[in-house]
């Protein structure tokens, strides 16, 4: 199935709560970028996200860290499109070290699970 994957840096403007938390919302943000790639490379057009059937936060996401969201069509209907989606922290601040130290962690920290399905009407859909 087709698979899409982007890395991002979450910055300063990301964090939402106390001690540079930031919002699990963001998460849900880069899931739809993920998504809307997915039915670019699927179908030739945005389509649209209708709905999350499962969310699950795992694990907390800070600015300074990098996250890795990963995407995948699990099924295709007519006009609809199943998918999967996980974001991975794999870069993570070391300031306690210096301001700019940071880390590549060894094994990648799951911080976000989902699934939903968007859907890209007939019409729309360019490529068969």
């Amino acid at each position: 199935m087709t698979k899409s994957l982007i890395r991002v840096r979450m910055s300063s403007h990301d964090a939402h709560y106390g001690g540079n938390l930031v919002d699990g919302a963001r998460m849900l943000n880069l899931f739809g970028d993920v998504a809307t790639e997915l039915l670019i490379i699927n179908d030739g057009d945005e389509g649209l996200f209708c709905a999350y059937d499962n969310v699950e936060f795992l694990a907390p996401v800070y600015a300074g860290d990098y996250i890795e969201a990963t995407g995948e069509i699990t099924h295709i209907g007519n006009s609809s499109r199943k998918m999967i989606f996980e974001a991975r922290k794999v870069i993570v601040p070391r300031t306690d070290i210096s301001d700019s130290a940071a880390d590549v962690l060894d094994e990648p920290i799951i911080v976000c699970r989902a699934s939903g399905t968007c859907v890209v009407p007939k019409n729309c859909q360019r490529k068969k």
